[in-house]
């Protein structure tokens, strides 16, 4: 089954498209930097995509050792703080460039008012049992913080109070009351420290969202708190089936999800304090599950592809979930493919999706078109880049022609370069499940996955014959089609003749 489609490009139309998919991008809990194939995935991704941000669980979780007790002779009871794991990992994200985002939990088990914990890791996530120890603690942090990297820089990392607090799983009872004073106490604590920092919440995800969201500025207003942004998450998947180590789940309808995330800033714009605050969605995938096998495939990258051009239309950020595989919520994963949150798969192996990230970040330039299926800017160098996807929530078999015609100069040489992601050309998941779906790769079945796991680039020269220049894209089912379309100059050393070489 074949569609087609056609778009006529004019440099001067203007599209709204807020394009910040390299803002920032998750990771698994803060304790996980110390390991080297964490390190090697995440100097990949910035390598190739380099986002500004990056945001994760458990920075107060015991793994990390920031907070201790001690008692003295006396009976007194004292608290103490250990930087060197904060130090370890916050410089290496410094070094490949990234400023945190910070998120602010879970319980260290010695402050916690309860037992309940949530992950394998056992994040406990119940409120403290004192919060002058909590806000003492918070600000002990960010005070070295700033020693060490200077405050004119620390002020500008984010600052998100909690995770998920609409989930009794990650809060306590999903108890409203007790997050908002968790909020409230963390809020003036961080502002004590420098005013400058932006401090936001609630970072909620699903679970009864505009209702959360309502009354948590509501209590602000109460209590005249003026949040610096707001936060929530976003996921696109039905409830999934579980079997065995993996949970199955089919994608949801994306235009329901941008109809729920315009519904928190209708939320945020009723209240005329809180009028076009930030909204920052502090995570985002199609699964929120750690295990679902739909993360690894093409369907996956051309959903988010699609997602990915329409973000931004009322969110000021959003942070994929996660950029690498080195993750253990559900425990340590059995197999490379397994259905990870990643970009990148464990052994350094780029998803699909991946490549969809480092698409977007070269698509730099003004926004002339906006469509169903493809985006188009146009850049000050006189290139255009767009991307064309594919997108589906089941499989159909439907094949997509986009024909597209630009502005162009008669009798002007042009370049077409496409870089195509499909499961034809980029999928090192056929790969993998083709030699056997080996738990563990040898160096042979490692190199065979990666060189698969790229894009497939070409190129076309073009003349133009008249004042338009005509390309047609075919994108396959779960395809994306990344292209730039550029003018050129001919500059070749003398006595070559290409069309001599290639016997044209």
């Amino acid at each position: 089954m074949k569609e087609n489609r056609f778009y006529r490009i004019n440099k001067e139309s203007r599209a709204f498209f807020n394009n910040r998919a390299d803002y920032c991008v998750g990771t698994g809990r803060m304790g996980l930097a110390l390991h080297k194939e964490y390190q090697e995935q995440l100097k990949f991704v910035q390598k190739e995509i380099g986002f500004q941000h990056i945001r994760g669980h458990g920075l107060f979780c015991d793994d990390m050792a920031i907070y201790h007790e001690y008692e003295e002779a006396d009976g007194t009871k004292r608290a103490e703080y250990n930087f060197t794991y904060l130090d370890l990992v916050m410089d290496s994200y410094r070094e490949c460039g990234l400023k945190p985002f910070l998120e602010l939990g879970f319980m260290p088990d010695k402050m916690a008012s309860g037992e309940q914990t949530v992950f394998y890791w056992k994040g406990n996530v119940t409120p403290p049992a004192s919060y002058e120890a909590w806000r003492d603690m918070v600000t002990a942090v960010l005070r070295h913080l700033m020693e060490r990297y200077g405050a004119e820089e620390v002020v500008t990392w984010p600052v998100e109070v909690w995770n998920e607090p609409n989930l009794p799983g990650f809060w306590k009872d999903a108890d409203k009351e007790a997050y908002f004073r968790l909020f409230e106490e963390t809020f003036q604590a961080v502002k004590e420290v420098d005013e400058r920092f932006r401090v936001g919440g609630p970072a909620v995800c699903g679970v009864e969202d505009e209702l959360w969201i309502r009354e948590f500025l509501n209590f602000c207003r109460r209590r005249k708190i003026k949040p610096d942004f707001i936060t929530r998450h976003h996921y696109t998947t039905e409830f999934p089936e579980a079997v065995g180590h993996y949970g199955y789940a089919e994608l949801s309808d994306a235009r329901q999800g941008f109809e729920n995330l315009r519904s928190t800033r209708n939320v945020i714009d009723s209240f005329a304090e809180y009028q076009g605050l930030d909204i920052h969605i502090t995570e985002f995938n199609t699964s929120y599950i750690p295990n679902c096998p739909l993360h690894d495939t093409n369907q996956n990258a051309a959903c988010i592809a699609f997602q990915l051009s329409h973000l931004g239309d009322v969110n000021e950020s959003y942070s994929y979930w996660t950029f690498g595989d080195v993750f253990e919520e559900q425990g340590v994963p059995f197999t490379p493919f397994h259905g990870g949150f990643g970009l990148v798969a464990n052994g350094c192996i780029p998803k699909p999706t991946f490549w969809v990230f480092r698409f977007y970040k070269d698509l730099i330039g003004e926004c002339v078109l906006k469509e169903e299926e493809m985006t188009v800017v146009w850049g000050k160098d006189g290139i255009y880049r767009g991307i064309a996807w594919n997108a589906g929530r089941k499989r159909t078999g439907r094949e997509l022609e986009i024909a597209a015609a630009f502005p162009a100069e008669c009798g002007k040489e042009y370049v077409l370069i496409t870089k195509t992601v499909d499961e034809e050309t980029c999928n090192p998941l056929r790969m993998w499940h083709d030699l056997g779906e080996p738990s563990s790769l040898d160096e042979r079945s490692k190199k065979l996955i990666l060189s698969c796991s790229s894009p497939f680039v070409q190129s076309r020269g073009i003349r133009a014959d008249g004042e338009e220049i005509q390309i047609t894209l075919m994108v396959r089912e779960y395809g994306v089609v990344y292209f730039e379309l550029q003018p050129v100059k001919k500059t070749g050393d003398r006595g070559y003749d290409y069309d001599r070489v290639m016997q044209n």
